[in-house]
């Protein structure tokens, strides 16, 4: 807490130059009598304040160097804007000290728009418009821009769940068989995630990050991308992490992906089945890194409320195991871990 009210001491001394550079170059005339409040903070040590005069707001981004790199951040908003994927702009960054000051694109996130109650009218124009979007970013892919979703790197976040979510959570270690039944799992999920096409991967394409508009969404927190497995983001946009679709819904959302895909050129298989078997695994891969990430989140950071989420994720594992037999070793191991659905 000493640290982040030191930041914020911080920030207060670097903003209002900003502001006023900012207001110069927008033609917005003199700056107002503004004040700065919370907007948002996420699962890393980045946090957000919304700055106000009353007439108009902006965005402001605390991301401490010590723990982030916002040199990302700038670099992949540059890879969005280019496939014509709205964006917050950065109007002033100062990378060395973890400062950006940013549009703000409203207050109102996909997530928090479909919790308050939409018609299936506004839904579908919502997840239209998501699928639109992440098409065009896929399609200026290119290997050699962004680091690889390699091997090692979706290795290393499968073994966050027996690390944080069995070891630190349940308190406890795989047995022999446990182990047994663990490498099988990964050995399935990681074949069939290297095995796919590679595009640009957003690494949370979901409606929490993606704000609310007119046309297409404007998207947040991508400053994670990498160049990995083509199912990865539209698997996250429909296996949300914070409310759950129904199966019927979300498999045939993904084949509405896979079809205009295929239109746009995309190197997806042939046949939705094989797509639809990709994308499971993929959601495999991710939903048991999801797991130990709550719950270091929980242990390490003191984020308790993130762990509440925890058995969605449990659903997604076990309805995966109901609809590929392949994902056996998986369903005795949650069994032997205590993990119902």
């Amino acid at each position: 807490m000493e640290m982040m009210d030191a930041r914020k001491a911080q920030l207060q001394v670097w903003l209002p130059p900003q502001l006023a550079q900012t207001y110069a170059s927008q033609g917005w005339g003199a700056v107002g009598q503004g004040q700065l409040s919370a907007a948002s903070a996420d699962a890393s040590f980045r946090r957000y304040f919304r700055w106000s005069d009353g007439s108009r707001s902006l965005i402001v981004m605390d991301a401490p160097p010590e723990q982030e790199d916002s040199s990302p951040f700038v670099r992949v908003a540059g890879l969005l804007a280019t496939a014509g994927v709205r964006t917050p702009e950065i109007y002033a960054a100062d990378v060395d000290n973890g400062f950006l000051l940013l549009e703000d694109m409203g207050t109102s996130t996909y997530l928090q728009s479909i919790q308050r109650g939409l018609d299936t009218a506004e839904v579908e124009r919502l997840y239209a418009a998501a699928i639109s979007s992440l098409l065009r970013w896929q399609q200026i892919s290119s290997p050699g821009v962004l680091p690889d979703y390699n091997e090692a790197v979706l290795s290393r976040e499968l073994s966050l769940f027996p690390e944080w979510y069995v070891g630190r959570h349940l308190n406890r270690q795989f047995s022999v068989d446990e182990a047994q039944q663990w490498q099988a799992v990964c050995r399935l999920v990681l074949e069939s995630n290297l095995a796919e096409a590679q595009v640009f991967v957003h690494r949370d394409y979901m409606p929490r990050n993606l704000m609310t508009a007119e046309g297409e969404p404007g998207v947040l927190d991508f400053q994670d991308a990498l160049y990995g497995p083509l199912s990865y983001d539209v698997t996250s946009l429909f296996a949300d992490a914070f409310f759950t679709l129904p199966l019927e819904q979300r498999e045939a959302w993904l084949e509405r992906y896979w079809q205009q895909a295929q239109q746009a050129g995309l190197p997806v298989p042939g046949d939705f089945q094989t797509f639809l078997d990709q994308s499971r695994l993929m959601g495999v891969q991710r939903h048991l890194k999801v797991l130990g990430i709550f719950a270091r989140i929980n242990y390490r950071d003191g984020k308790a409320h993130y762990l509440g989420d925890t058995p969605r994720f449990v659903g997604y594992l076990r309805e995966a195991c109901e609809r590929d037999q392949r994902l056996a070793p998986l369903e005795r191991l949650l069994d032997s871990l205590g993990m119902p659905l």
